[in-house]
């Protein structure tokens, strides 16, 4: 190994090249936030305008959600819009998530809490439950989110009115992350923009573009459009529902959209790093479409391309190995330290661009080591379990617990 790196050829040329490279890409990206801060504020939806009579109903499932199904009913029923029903089901939850959902409502006749039943061979348990949700509804217009959403008054109309504009079956959006824990603030962020880094939205927004996207915290659909493609029976086996739901209303020759929208909800996605952990190794590959290739290169990727320049430095320093012949050890170091920091205030750019501190930019190394880790997790392991059900290749199993 050492007649590798004393090596003038390899030491000057190969790793020299393979910093310029990093340098290169990391510089773009530090450089590059301010540009798409402002592609993403621009597609931001603004503050709608229609007035409607048809009827709206927000759809949520719950399993074990007590700690927040409370605040989402409220927000929920705060909502402005004329013709409003809130559907909660209950998906079989141990917690009572049904009595505080109840409580929220203090008596609104608006709201409706349905006992779930367990989903029928073949089904997952949320498919299960937004079916169930749906069939309950009256309106023309279902909004679909997450049991942990605390959803803006304007949000849904916001929602509708951009549909109609745009005359979409499906439109989803992208909402704040409320960050609670300290690996909630060290992680989260950086799973997350690994996954909208990969999400050009003008081009999956094209109807002749072949990838659709949505999220599932806040899907909204047209009724008719809904029922048209059987409901979320035509996903009713997939852990990433919400984003195979979107594929299918595209090639059935729909409209469908996601679009940022932090303004429009706020939610907490996980409570501690066992639910980050469990939660992302659930979806990460899934939403690579289950292509290995894809997996072990995204993880080759985060290491050569992230982790390496810190492990570098650190192995440097410690063992003050000298990485080149005829060049400074010093020279290598600093540059790896430049590379380095290039991260880091890009990192520092997302969290400001969050409307947060930055502070955590600092632990990035910490947050790539567990994101490689969470996506090499995600990529072999093929049975994950979540609220109590098994899934097996991103499906539900059809073994009964």
């Amino acid at each position: 190994m050492n007649e590798f790196w004393e090596n003038p050829f390899y030491s000057n040329v190969f790793l020299g090249g393979y910093l310029s490279v990093l340098t290169i890409v990391w510089g773009i990206m530090v450089i590059s936030v301010p540009y798409w801060g402002y592609r993403w504020r621009v597609l931001q939806p603004t503050a709608p305008t229609p007035k409607s009579g048809s009827w709206l109903s927000i759809c949520i499932p719950a399993r074990n959600e007590a700690a927040n199904i409370g605040q989402c009913v409220k927000s929920a029923l705060a909502v402005n819009w004329p013709r409003l029903e809130v559907i909660v089901v209950d998906d079989r939850s141990t917690d009572g998530t049904g009595a505080a959902a109840l409580e929220a409502g203090e008596g609104d006749s608006r709201l409706r809490v349905v006992q779930g039943s367990e989903p029928r061979p073949g089904w997952a348990g949320k498919p299960w439950a937004c079916q169930r949700a749906a069939a309950e509804s009256r309106g023309a217009w279902l909004l679909f989110i997450d049991a942990d959403v605390q959803i803006h008054p304007d949000a849904p109309r916001s929602a509708i009115d951009l549909a109609s504009l745009r005359d979409l079956s499906l439109l989803s959006y992208f909402g704040y992350w409320t960050l609670v824990g300290f690996w909630e603030k060290v992680l989260i962020p950086t799973i997350g923009w690994f996954i909208r880094g990969t999400i050009d939205f003008e081009r999956v927004n094209l109807r002749s573009h072949f990838r659709a996207f949505a999220n599932g915290q806040f899907i909204l659909m047209r009724r008719d459009s809904y029922m048209a493609i059987d409901g979320h029976g035509c996903v009713k086996d997939q852990v990433l529902e919400d984003v195979r739901l979107a594929e299918v209303v595209k090639r059935a020759g729909y409209g469908a959209e996601v679009r940022p929208a932090s303004w429009a909800f706020r939610v907490r996605l996980y409570r501690g790093l066992g639910e980050i952990i469990n939660g992302y190794t659930k979806n990460l590959y899934e939403g690579m479409g289950r292509n290995p290739l894809v997996g072990f290169g995204a993880a080759l990727f985060i290491f050569v391309g992230s982790l390496f320049p810190f492990v570098a430095v650190i192995l440097a320093v410690i063992s003050r190995f000298g990485f080149g012949w005829g060049i400074p050890h010093t020279v290598w170091i600093v540059w790896l330290i430049v590379i380095c920091l290039l991260q880091i205030l890009f990192r520092f750019q997302i969290e400001r661009f969050d409307n947060r501190s930055g502070w955590f930019a600092l632990l990035h190394p910490l947050a790539n080591v567990l994101l490689l880790l969470i996506l090499l997790r995600s990529t072999l392991q093929v049975q994950v379990e979540w609220k109590g059900r098994s899934f097996v290749d991103g499906k539900a199993s059809k073994k009964k617990k």
